[in-house]
């Protein structure tokens, strides 16, 4: 009996789907997902014999994780632009469960972020060996000078649409996100531009009073990077940006759940406020995560890593982080009363539906890549398949 290694079928698993979770198979074949068998149903697998049976050993079976802002990780940063930094990125995060991610920038020169989109374009452009790069998440320049974090303030500019028509003109469909300062003087027209071309823009490192930000939402703006974090936050008489993101229902939430970034009681806020389908985990990580403590390097900044925190070097702002997706799955899990399957839209289906993606990944349903991640009970990664194929096993 011949065995294709890309047909296969995992039992014993506990299949979270985006409103219930299913005990018992899931079926691939050629990269994507035949069919679920629920160990209740009357059908079988026995049909299957000739697949390569996994045992799930009673785990979780979840869609695979999509990081749509992340900078780096395990010692590299996306703006080495480099094919090798490139790789040891997405190796790291499918590790923890990644199967799709945004490639995001610093703000940096003009020829440092068109190398990244370039290096990028390339990398595309062959068989991504471990988590798929879907794009660029542009992070900047075009961002406020009042709450540049870990940015460096030397290269923050007004946005320039002129920028944004070039890059996209050179590369289409590549810049799937941009983080601006929607009070920024060009702004509205340039939100208004991305959201023509598809591209989803976001608010963040800004001081935009409720009011910009509710005129930038009508512009086409729908998310909010790292929410709480390098944001005019919320006051009573005047609810900034942080109150226009927690109640205009038009706006996605990013949020790092690392308990480092954002207390646990602001993020069961944040649920509160926003619905489930509107609440998106990052990791929003940098070169350091995965590494010991030491020194490393966030868009040139030196930044210093103790004990999982990251902050910079000079001035001590908090520089990216060193989570991983399945940390935040985790995170959630242990300080909400979410469901798996309300954590799993926070962590796949709401980023795949921003991203115009979901009707091939984000979900576990038949017909859809199966971009897939197995946990034991204590959600610990056993692995990761990326179109049915095995990226990471433990």
């Amino acid at each position: 009996m011949t065995i294709s290694t890309a047909n296969w079928l995992i039992h014993n698993v506990n299949i979270v789907l985006e409103d219930r979770v299913v005990t018992g198979s899931v079926i691939v074949q050629d990269g994507l997902i035949k069919r679920i068998i629920s160990q209740d149903s009357e059908e079988a697998a026995e049909d299957f014999q000739s697949f390569n049976a996994i045992d799930g050993k009673g785990g979780w079976l979840l869609p695979g994780f999509i990081d749509v802002h992340v900078h780096g990780g395990f010692s590299a940063d996306f703006m080495d632009a480099t094919h090798e930094s490139f790789d040891t990125i997405t190796k790291f995060h499918a590790s923890h469960g990644t199967t799709g991610m945004l490639a995001t920038t610093m703000t940096a020169s003009k020829e440092a972020i068109e190398a990244v989109l370039q290096a990028v374009a390339d990398y595309q452009k062959i068989e991504m060996p471990f988590a798929a790069l879907y794009g660029v998440h542009l992070e900047g320049p075009f961002i406020s000078e009042k709450w540049p974090g870990a940015q460096n303030p030397a290269y923050i500019k007004d946005p320039q649409l002129e920028w944004m028509k070039q890059w996209h003109s050179k590369w289409p469909e590549l810049i799937r996100q941009l983080t601006l300062a929607p009070e920024k003087n060009g702004a509205l027209e340039t939100i208004s531009w991305l959201k023509e071309q598809g591209i989803v823009t976001a608010c963040g490192h800004t001081d935009a009073v409720y009011d910009e930000v509710i005129a930038a939402a009508d512009a086409g703006l729908s998310q909010a990077v790292h929410t709480y974090n390098a944001m005019r936050g919320l006051h009573h008489r005047e609810p900034g940006t942080l109150g226009a993101v927690l109640t205009d229902e038009r706006i996605y939430a990013e949020i790092i759940a690392d308990g480092i970034h954002v207390h646990p009681a602001a993020i069961r806020l944040l649920l509160a406020a926003k619905s489930t389908d509107h609440v998106i985990l990052i990791t929003d990580a940098m070169a350091a995560a995965g590494m010991p403590n030491g020194q490393y390097s966030l868009g040139g900044l030196a930044v210093n890593m103790k004990d999982g925190v990251a902050t910079l070097s000079e001035g001590n702002a908090l520089a990216g982080s060193c989570l991983t997706m399945i940390g935040a799955v985790r995170f959630i899990l242990k300080h909400t009363n979410l469901t798996i399957s309300e954590v799993s839209r926070l962590a796949s289906s709401n980023a795949a539906k921003q991203l115009g993606i979901n009707d091939r990944t984000g979900s576990i349903e038949t017909g859809k890549q199966a971009d897939l991640v197995l946990t034991d009970v204590q959600m610990n990664v056993q692995q990761t398949w990326v179109q049915g194929r095995s990226v990471y096993e433990a």
